[in-house]
């Protein structure tokens, strides 16, 4: 791979769960079956997402689109209801996929659903490799930033 990311077959981060590495051809398979899935009767831009969850889970999710644009869902909306509805935990690897099954970039929402459920060192497949969520999203917002808040008052 080119560019920042890091090639997932020599990435000793990768290595992030008891039973070994990140399975990137798994998540890659389960994202290109929910990009199959997806409702973008609009945009005609369907996507699919799968994460590995810290306890061995895969969770995942497509875009929904809506007719009122706004309240539209991308994939990575229904990958975070899935993790929290089938037992929560946090994210330690993400790959989205495109119409063309290639990886997909989240847009700056999805970045922030990652870091509050992956946090900087979830891993993210993107067009360019894997880069942990802390280069996806410098300086991100998150709970510190609000206890740090709260504890000034």
């Amino acid at each position: 791979m080119s560019g920042p990311g890091v090639d997932p077959a020599s990435d000793p981060a990768s290595d992030v769960t008891s039973g070994g590495g990140v399975d990137w051809d798994d998540l890659h398979r389960r994202a290109t079956q929910m990009m199959q899935r997806a409702y973008a009767p609009y945009s005609s831009f369907p996507v699919g997402v799968a994460g590995l969850v810290d306890d061995g889970r895969v969770v995942a999710g497509c875009n929904v689109e809506n007719a009122a644009y706004g309240v539209a869902l991308c994939a990575e909306c229904g990958m975070v209801s899935d993790l929290h509805a089938t037992g929560g935990g946090r994210l330690v690897a993400v790959y989205c996929v495109g119409g063309d099954g290639q990886a997909l970039m989240a847009c700056g929402r999805c970045r922030q659903l990652l870091w509050e459920n992956g946090g900087p060192d979830c891993l993210v497949m993107t067009p360019l490799g894997v880069v942990p969520m802390a280069q996806l999203l410098p300086q991100a917002f998150g709970r510190d930033d609000l206890e740090s808040h709260h504890g000034a008052r």
